[in-house]
């Protein structure tokens, strides 16, 4: 199964990222933070204005991205963590 967002909605693979202490200890699962870091699956076809007109993405498939902490939908689809992004609950393009 494969997700098409609509308009400035972004679909994210959340990247896991193991969570240690300065000392080496592993965190459990129920003391790590969720992960903010993401690579781009798909996206909307852009944001539509009052005017009728679209505005494109600035990102795109591919990007790994930094969001919002609490933002956007979590889903989990074929076994995938994945999350359903707006543009504005990206924050940065990791280069």
């Amino acid at each position: 199964m494969t997700l098409k967002p609509l308009g400035d909605k972004i679909v994210v693979e959340v990247i896991e990222e193991p969570q240690t202490t300065a000392s080496g200890i592993v965190l459990p699962d129920s003391a790590q933070e969720k992960s903010q870091r993401g690579k781009v699956r798909a996206v909307g076809s852009g944001k539509l204005l009052d005017s009728g007109e679209r505005v494109p993405l600035e990102v795109s498939e591919g990007d790994t991205v930094v969001f919002a902490k609490y933002g956007g939908t979590e889903v989990n689809i074929e076994g995938e963590e994945l999350m359903i992004l707006s543009e504005r609950d990206i924050h940065a393009i990791v280069q």
